[in-house]
């Protein structure tokens, strides 16, 4: 499978929050590891581990037709290992589904429930779906725009910012238009780029820290660790699925690392201005940090608005504020 044959889908949505899976277009499913099918379930992996030994057990599945391996790379310590992880396709996460007992399992069957009834007595379940999304993505891009104009957090000079990336970046809104087979399409890419290392990346954030500090804009709390979320952050992005790059191109790495530095707070202090600090040092170290014409990609008041604009969304609008980056990001290449 390749990585273009991926494409995120929401399996489950409770409370707002949805559990969000790679579509394998080859082999028309979804998986999940182990730690994935426990948060889906609300119970612990050696419960859900049970679940799946009886299911092969009992011959309900055949374990080498639902389980695949793939390959992570995870930090420890100083090391980063690569290490095998299994993975479980759908066929198994809905065998799971209909053992555990749990309230979030029961409302999981619920849902399945309904999702089957649809599909036998209407069969438009999912052209229904990606009708709604096509019609609403770019409304949604619209209103994340409208959202973080009216934040408090937004000054002059920030709003100036977003208002260049409306006007400069037009065609990206418009790109979110286009489908294929119902999906959004990301712009031509360059394949690679380099993540930092945790050392590396930790090294520059220090040197960052000390000079705001000195200039009275810091505390000693700026961009200090929260547990190992940085080196999770890093090893995430740099994972493979089924031997290919989980983020295969520099664009997508920028726009993940930006989002998820933002969203995870994985520092104590400091989050918005290490995320902006760390996607254009990226930029840097992998030479995308100027176009064409030796001008920045996106100016720092520019940048100010568009980590403002991914604090602000809202969760589920995701991925449309990754490839509103991506566009950005790929608008010179040639």
């Amino acid at each position: 499978m390749t990585a273009e044959s991926q494409a995120p889908i929401h399996i489950f949505e409770e409370a707002g929050k949805a559990v969000e899976v790679r579509l394998d277009a080859d082999h028309e499913t979804v998986w999940l590891n182990l730690q994935q099918l426990a948060e889906l379930f609300d119970r612990d992996k050696s419960v859900i581990s049970r679940h799946l030994s009886n299911i092969y057990k009992e011959g309900e599945l055949a374990r080498e037709a639902t389980v695949a391996k793939n390959a992570t790379v995870q930090q420890e310590g100083a090391r980063r290992v690569r290490r095998m992880i299994e993975l479980y396709n759908l066929d198994a996460i809905i065998s799971v589904g209909y053992r555990v007992n749990s309230s979030r399992a029961t409302r999981f069957r619920q849902w399945a429930t309904r999702v089957l009834r649809e599909h036998l007595t209407q069969g438009w379940t999912l052209n229904r779906q990606r009708f709604e999304e096509n019609a609403q993505e770019l409304e949604a891009a619209l209103a994340l725009v409208r959202k973080a104009a009216q934040s408090p957090a937004l000054d002059a000079g920030s709003g100036r910012g977003l208002v260049d990336i409306v006007s400069r970046y037009a065609q990206t809104f418009l790109l979110l238009q286009r489908y294929d087979e119902g999906l959004l399409t990301e712009p031509r890419a360059q394949t690679g780029g380099t993540l930092p290392s945790w050392e590396q990346a930790r090294a520059a954030l220090d040197g960052l820290k000390a000079d705001l500090m000195a200039r009275g804009e810091a505390t000693d709390l700026f961009a200090r660790d929260r547990g190992d979320g940085l080196t999770s952050l890093l090893g995430n992005l740099d994972q493979s699925v089924f031997g290919e790059p989980a983020y295969p191109s520099v664009e997508s790495k920028a726009a993940h690392l930006l989002y998820f530095v933002v969203k995870n707070h994985p520092f104590s202090d400091g989050n918005k201005r290490s995320a902006a600090f760390l996607f254009v040092d990226f930029l840097h170290r992998n030479g995308r940090l100027l176009d064409g014409s030796g001008e920045p990609m996106i100016n720092d008041v520019g940048l100010a608005a568009l980590t403002l604009l991914v604090a602000e969304s809202d969760p589920a609008n995701k991925e449309t504020m990754i490839r509103l980056i991506m566009n950005m990001l790929a608008g010179d290449q040639g």
